[in-house]
């Protein structure tokens, strides 16, 4: 349980980090259009997850279930999208809070 607690906590904090840094990787940015094509033609990510950020940014999550790729990208309220991270073995997890006043 632990384990489970620390990778979201991790995930959590990358995702915060990357809305708060992506200004600064702007060679790794783009036309929204022209990202969400790439990443479905050559590594075959099809959008998992969303969430608002900071000043009207929006965060996505993108995965292949057949390769197991990811990509987080952070999306301006301009259209232009930015890579923030990615990497390989990527798992759907839909879990449960602990009970209340569990602290395990």
């Amino acid at each position: 349980m632990m384990k489970q607690m620390f990778k979201l906590t991790m995930g959590l904090g990358v995702m915060v980090l990357a809305a708060q840094t992506v200004s600064a990787q702007g060679q790794n940015c783009a036309p929204r259009p022209a990202v969400l094509e790439r990443l479905a033609e050559k590594y075959g990510e099809t959008r998992q997850s969303i969430g608002l950020a900071a000043q009207g940014s929006v965060v996505e999550v993108f995965a292949s279930h057949d390769t197991g790729s990811w990509t987080i990208t952070v999306t301006m309220p301009n259209g232009l999208t930015c890579l923030v991270a990615s990497g390989q073995s990527f798992e759907t997890l839909a879990e449960a809070l602990p009970a209340k006043g569990n602290d395990a």
